[in-house]
């Protein structure tokens, strides 16, 4: 897991969705343990030793002990506590969702688009989603708990931060990637409209 999220988070950063050393990643591999993204790792140059492991109060644990996790570590653990079957989250402050956010407040609503049919569960291009629209916080505990306010809002494996960027997760890298994409691709769409 840790080769292959390496080479896509690299990707990403190609894509622009990832500048100055921004963004965070996480999986949970098959003891349970959950890997996350150091802080301030320059994700162009990121490799398999730039994750590392914490317990789940998001303190490293082991060697990373003293070890500082990525800033929003938090949002990854309240994803995996809230949403049992994720097992990978991917975190990206492309563009387009967040200019979406400057003008839609509490969701973006999706109708129309074959694409949409990427988030798990959607069938239709008919259907009408509605993606979460979270204010931002610096403080994850109030972030959190702005989320837990939400959840039943949650449907798509994947959030918003207002003018921050989005979460998006799957039961492996493969689901995770595909929500991340579908949701950028539909917010840069909406946008260009």
């Amino acid at each position: 897991m840790k080769a292959a999220l390496s080479q896509l988070i690299r990707s990403l950063n190609v894509r622009g969705w990832s500048p100055a050393t921004s963004t965070n990643y996480s999986f949970i591999d098959e003891h349970q343990q959950i890997w996350v993204s150091k802080s301030g790792v320059n994700k162009a140059d990121f490799t398999d030793s730039d994750f590392m492991t914490i317990d789940k109060d998001g303190i490293g644990t082991g060697m990373f002990h003293g070890v500082k996790p990525s800033d929003e570590t938090q949002i990854h653990l309240w994803i995996y506590k809230h949403f049992t079957d994720a097992k990978v989250v991917l975190h990206s402050h492309s563009k387009f969702p967040v200019l979406i956010s400057q003008f839609n407040e509490d969701y973006f609503p999706v109708q129309g688009y074959e694409l949409q049919k990427g988030f798990k569960g959607c069938k239709s291009h008919l259907e009408s989603l509605q993606i979460p629209i979270v204010d931002n916080q610096q403080d994850m505990q109030l972030l959190c708990a702005a989320l837990d306010q939400r959840i039943q809002d949650i449907q798509h494996h994947c959030f918003i931060i207002a003018e921050h960027g989005t979460y998006a997760w799957g039961e492996n890298l493969f689901e995770a990637q595909r929500h991340l994409e579908t949701l950028d691709y539909l917010c840069e769409c909406e946008f260009l409209r």
